[in-house]
């Protein structure tokens, strides 16, 4: 893996207008990339590879030159680290030069102020020249939150997306009434959802790519795909799958 060179950097000034898995096959099921200043909805259920998604969308992120801020609560940076360097998405020499900034987030006693306090240290990042930020996941703070205070943080997002910041959400399906998920993902500009099925006598996890606006190519795919150690995320067809 190489740091952004000059080239990156006089990408980044030109403007780049997608966000890139770094996958150019993931790329294409998710018609494109997401648009730059999109506010991006990744949702499913347990272990169904959001996070994994999240991380590929990071790794993308960073070797084109973005600069990335993460807040989580499904990792320490140690753990983070460990985990993208088994799926050969190392991403250390980004946080160590400060292309990537990684913020654990204590939810142990998770109230409704953590969201006001999510949006200001976005705010915070989007000063310091931060691009895309990564929210992975918000259930903690959305399952003990009133819906109307949930879709004010939404807003706020849409508002600095805006202005030009990309930001992602990840959340468990479980955390959302169907009703309420409506509601959210209209405010959105892209929704990925992400599921496990059994297919045969083995489980599958499956994207749907519900809604990408702006996308250049054509959205709506379902593609089925496995998270191998050393390779990371890889499309698989549901012909394989099968068999």
């Amino acid at each position: 893996m190489t740091l952004p060179d000059l080239e990156q950097e006089e990408q980044l000034e030109h403007g780049k207008s997608i966000i890139s898995t770094g996958n150019a096959e993931i790329d294409n099921k998710m018609g494109g990339g997401i648009p730059v200043g999109s506010l991006t909805l990744i949702e499913g259920d347990s272990h169904s590879g959001k996070s994994v998604l999240a991380q590929q969308m990071i790794w993308g992120s960073l070797h084109d030159g973005f600069r990335v801020s993460l807040f989580t609560t499904e990792n320490t940076v140690r753990s983070l680290m460990k985990q993208m360097q088994s799926l050969s998405i190392d991403v250390l020499d980004f946080l160590l030069v400060g292309f990537l900034r990684v913020y654990p987030m204590r939810v142990a006693r998770a109230d409704r102020r953590l969201l006001q306090e999510l949006i200001t240290a976005i705010v915070k990042e989007q000063e310091r020249g931060m691009e895309v930020i990564f929210v992975d996941a918000i259930t903690p703070v959305i399952v003990v939150t009133e819906e109307t205070d949930v879709l004010a943080y939404f807003e706020d997002c849409k508002k600095l997306c805006a202005q030009g910041l990309t930001i992602v959400n990840v959340v468990h399906s479980h955390a959302l009434s169907q009703d309420f998920l409506v509601r959210l993902t209209s405010l959105c500009d892209a929704h990925l959802k992400l599921r496990t099925e059994e297919v045969g006598e083995r489980l599958v996890k499956m994207m749907e790519v519900a809604k990408i606006r702006g996308a250049t190519k054509t959205t709506g795919n379902i593609v089925s795909f496995e998270i191998e150690p050393g390779w990371g995320m890889r499309i698989i067809p549901l012909s394989k799958a099968k068999g």
